[in-house]
């Protein structure tokens, strides 16, 4: 390992540029480059660009198109998608990278968003086929896209390691994907719904930069709740569920499900091994 490191940092300018930069840096650039490239297919091809790079059940379930299940955490449904789950990876995928070495790191952000498509693809497929189903599970022949099951892994792994760590969920963009969510269901003039969705984004887009602020007026605009970091799942998942008995909500819940689960069989497989290390990580966030 050391003498790799030595040859990364010899070789010049441009290699010690790229040491600089950790891996979560690396996904997210490349989430961008793909979120940009993936609009210039779909202003040449079409939509049916989707086919090849989303996730979709029904295809799973057929066996079509199964490198779908580790394209899909790559794409983002618009701009907004895209930055919120790239904003929520910068903070929670540093600090993990940190903890448990990118090499860890980079194959258990992998195999979390697979394993995350998967529970996404079973419970879609197979219980997604009732009304009340495709609110709660989505239905077979609605894609998944984004990287929030792997962010949901990262985030099980931390539950387990640093329970007691505290961070900040930023309230307001989540309330305001929910309102936006239940207002498409019951509004039906399109102009008020377009000028709505425009506000919300506005909005939402302002919170995410919000939150850097050295302001703190500025920051309270996000609507931050701080919490210990175990309590977050609950918070992020249960209020979605049931509101999705009622309402369709454009959110994978099983998704982010299956990562978690995955992060805190992985977090306690880490907690087990390396008991020493743990207990000073839960010094350190105590």
């Amino acid at each position: 390992m050391n003498s790799s490191n030595r040859r990364i940092n010899s070789s010049g300018l441009l290699g010690g540029f790229f040491s600089l930069w950790s891996l979560t840096t690396w996904i997210i650039v490349f989430n961008v480059v793909i979120f940009f490239l993936v609009a210039i297919l779909q202003s040449i091809f079409g939509d049916s660009i989707y086919n090849y790079l989303a996730l979709y059940p029904s295809n799973i379930l057929a066996g079509r198109y199964v490198w779908t299940l580790l394209t899909h955490m790559f794409m983002h449904a618009d701009i907004f998608h895209l930055i919120f789950n790239m904003f929520s990876l910068w903070f929670i995928g540093r600090l993990l990278e940190k903890i448990i070495g990118t090499k860890r790191f980079f194959w258990f952000y992998i195999l979390s968003g697979i394993f995350a498509g998967l529970v996404f693809v079973f419970f879609a497929g197979f219980f997604g086929t009732s009304e009340l189903g495709a609110r709660l599970f989505s239905s077979p022949g609605i894609a998944g896209v984004g990287a929030s099951g792997a962010i949901f892994g990262l985030l099980g792994v931390l539950i387990v390691l640093v329970p007691r760590m505290r961070v900040y969920l930023i309230l307001g963009p989540f309330i305001a994907i929910i309102l936006e969510s239940i207002l498409s269901a019951t509004v039906t003039n399109s102009a008020v719904l377009d000028l709505i969705g425009i506000l919300i984004n506005i909005y939402v887009l302002i919170s995410i930069f919000a939150i850097f602020s050295m302001n703190g007026r500025m920051r309270k605009f996000a609507l931050p709740v701080e919490m210990y970091i175990w309590i977050l799942p609950f918070v992020a998942i249960v209020p979605l569920i049931l509101i999705g008995l009622f309402f369709t909500l454009p959110i994978a819940n099983t998704a982010h499900i299956g990562g978690l689960i995955a992060g805190l069989v992985y977090g306690y497989y880490l907690r087990t091994r390396y008991k020493n290390k743990v207990n000073l990580l839960e010094k350190y966030f105590k």
